[in-house]
């Protein structure tokens, strides 16, 4: 193998950009387009020199000869598209979130293992410079005991994000702003500080026209002890405000802020200076009116290549995703009735 070929599945403004880093990796082609929208997918294969494009899944499955089935569609079709790919012999690279329900991501993996084929989970804010940096520093114990983490996603999202989309807000096939705003922010937690054990929550609509919530607060524990709370709303005044996390340690305080985990807004760490500031060079995403996470599908793809090529790599496979699914569903089967007496 030469190249590791991809097909993408799903040509939105993920898939647009798993395209845009596969395309300029010398490492990887892009073999194949599909998409049910036809005007979406011509449009993106004449954009990359004619790249042939299906607009029926199982034609792809089919026809393709790729090595890679990148899949950028809703949320729910993850898990019924990973497990055909998988039973095709296909290696899957899933968007987040994994799936809509811990019983979709085991079906998952339980496809890619009977079929030997690598199942591997989108989660690029891992490589943002100061989440890895905080990685780094927890792993080495520089903090010490950690006590709480709070976690801020205050976003906007403007009605035109719901209604000119055919599946965002819709419950059946979106999940709930936890799957779609808040899902990475969760990995990193569990990342750094094990599974959700415990889980109350209080959900509400206040603002847009949806089935999900767009406010909510939750109390977690995770199982190294650390206690934690979670605010997330998409209702915030015409702009994006923060999306943060704060952690209280027994030798340090850090948090990450800015609107995209990109910036250190906090940092005391006993004997140990924050390092040059010009480091912190992650950048948004942006996604017509309104603004996305800093991106790093690059270095996705990138790990995707090494681990496919058997060199190392820090790839997120399923077993890993399935925890951040298993983690949000804990949050919403522990909802707290409001009283609205």
């Amino acid at each position: 193998m030469n190249k590791v070929k991809f097909a993408i599945v799903g040509c939105g403004n993920i898939g647009k950009r798993h395209l845009a880093v596969i395309d300029a990796d010398e490492r990887a082609d892009v073999v194949a387009l599909c998409d049910s929208n036809r005007e979406k997918v011509v449009a993106l294969s004449e954009l990359y020199g004619d790249i042939p494009y299906y607009l029926d899944y199982r034609e792809l499955l089919e026809k393709t000869d790729a090595d890679v089935i990148s899949i950028c569609t809703p949320h729910g079709l993850h898990a019924p598209m990973s497990i055909e790919a998988a039973n095709k012999r296909k290696h899957v690279l899933v968007e987040k979130p994994m799936a809509l329900t811990t019983k979709d991501c085991q079906q998952m993996i339980e496809a890619a293992k009977t079929n030997e084929v690598q199942l591997m989970v989108v989660k690029q804010n891992r490589f943002n410079v100061p989440i890895q940096l905080t990685k780094d520093l927890l792993d080495a114990g520089k903090l010490g005991k950690v006590y709480m983490v709070q976690c801020n996603v205050m976003w906007n999202r403007n009605p035109e994000y719901y209604s000119e989309s055919d599946w965002r807000g819709k419950e059946r096939v979106e999940g709930g702003a936890l799957y779609t705003q808040v899902s990475h922010f969760i990995d990193l937690l569990i990342w750094w500080f094990g599974d959700v054990i415990e889980a109350d929550a209080r959900l509400d609509t206040k603002l847009q026209q949806v089935e999900v919530e767009d406010c909510g607060t939750a109390n977690v524990r995770f199982s190294s002890g650390v206690m934690g709370s979670l605010l997330w709303t998409t209702c915030v005044y015409n702009k994006n405000y923060e999306g943060s996390i704060t952690i209280i340690a027994e030798k340090g305080t850090i948090k990450i802020g800015g609107p995209y985990l990109n910036k250190i807004d906090f940092f005391d760490v006993q004997s140990f200076p924050i390092p040059d500031k010009s480091i912190f060079i992650d950048q948004p995403n942006h996604y017509g009116k309104y603004q996305g996470t800093s991106s790093n599908h690059d270095k996705v793809i990138g790990e995707v290549i090494k681990k496919l090529f058997q060199e190392v790599h820090q790839v997120v496979e399923g077993d890993e995703g399935l925890k951040t699914v298993e983690a949000i569903e804990k949050i919403y089967q522990n909802q707290i009735p409001f009283n609205r007496e």
